[in-house]
């Protein structure tokens, strides 16, 4: 699974240094000048100063120094990098031409690459991918080679064996998560939605199941789309709103609906920023799926929640279980 994901992280990783570069060579005018942009200063702030000359000292003895060589030996940290906040004038200016099918914004870009970089890094050192969500990262890696063509990320999904590998894993039982649901329940009644931090892990999952009042709800909703570093903002909201895609316009909603939610001392739930959305089935629908009864939980006392941050279980150990006891047991 690992040589599958890391053949379209690659593929993806030639794409992104290009476009990067090809923007740039643009913007400063290179041919004009006849200086490669990446030995100006400024673009180059002092660290990737530093980057560039390392690889241009590691390539010069072996007579491989070109332009098109040092860029190739520039690592994906050194690309990802170039779309961090200190780049933001230069964004507006010149990078944002890398990604033209991008919402526009650096943040839109920088966040998603910088996940595709952790994820790169995972495969690149032998991390075990038993508990990654690949197809999740594989989609994220598919939407940004998107903003920079179109075509590409066809090209891409036909040489993309990350599906066919993944679709041969041994079956696991482990198909829900259970999440600690104080203000989540209530939203997701609200919304049919799961809200959380941006980046967060979860483990390949189909359903969540909610735990709140000392109990795990009897709803236990299917997970119809996931969709990490959303901006919480107005004119996101109002982009989704008017969009063509009915998810894009799904999470439009779950935005607006998240303004009703406050904290206790009158603050949003979700203020300004960006999260990760899950778009849940709602009662009724065939892929939704309803225990028997909530599962009390009996414990009490400071730590014994039932879920402190999530906790991965069967669809068919919550549909027979009498309470979270039954849980622990399997």
């Amino acid at each position: 699974m690992s040589a599958a994901a890391f053949e379209a992280v690659g593929h993806f990783e030639v794409l992104l240094r290009n476009a990067i570069d090809r923007a740039l060579s643009g913007h400063f005018t290179e041919q004009d000048r006849g200086i490669p942009w990446f030995l100006l200063y400024p673009p180059m702030s002092e660290e990737t100063s530093a980057s560039i000359a390392a690889v241009r000292d590691r390539l010069r003895p072996l007579g491989h120094d070109s332009r098109h060589q040092i860029i190739a030996g520039l690592s994906f940290g050194f690309w990802s990098g170039m779309l961090g906040a200190r780049y933001e004038d230069l964004w507006r200016s010149g990078l944002r031409h890398a990604f033209p099918y991008s919402p526009g914004t650096r943040k839109s870009v920088s966040a998603p690459v910088e996940a595709i970089r952790k994820f790169r890094n995972r495969l690149a050192h032998g991390d075990s991918m038993l508990n990654v969500d690949i197809p999740f990262e594989m989609r994220r890696i598919l939407d940004v080679t998107a903003y920079i063509d179109p075509q590409a990320r066809t090209w891409l999904e036909t040489v993309n064996r990350s599906s066919q590998v993944y679709a041969e894993r041994p079956h696991s039982p482990i198909d829900t998560v259970v999440v600690p649901a104080r203000d989540a329940w209530p939203f997701y009644q609200s919304a049919y939605a799961y809200v959380c931090q941006p980046g967060r892990w979860f483990q390949p999952v189909d359903r969540i199941a909610f735990y709140a009042d000392q109990e795990v709800k009897a709803d236990v909703p299917r997970i119809t789309e996931r969709r990490d570093n959303v901006p919480w903002t107005a004119q996101e909201t109002a982009r989704l709103a008017v969009s063509g895609n009915r998810t894009d316009r799904k999470i439009g909603a779950v935005i607006t609906a998240s303004q009703a939610f406050t904290m206790p001392d009158g603050s949003p739930a979700w203020p300004g920023g960006s999260y990760q959305v899950f778009l849940l089935t709602r009662p009724g629908d065939p892929d939704h799926r309803v225990l028997p009864q909530a599962l009390p939980h009996p414990a009490r006392g400071r730590g014994s929640a039932f879920v402190q941050r999530q906790r991965y279980l069967s669809l068919h150990a919550l549909q027979t279980a009498a309470t979270t006891a039954d849980l622990d047991k399997s």
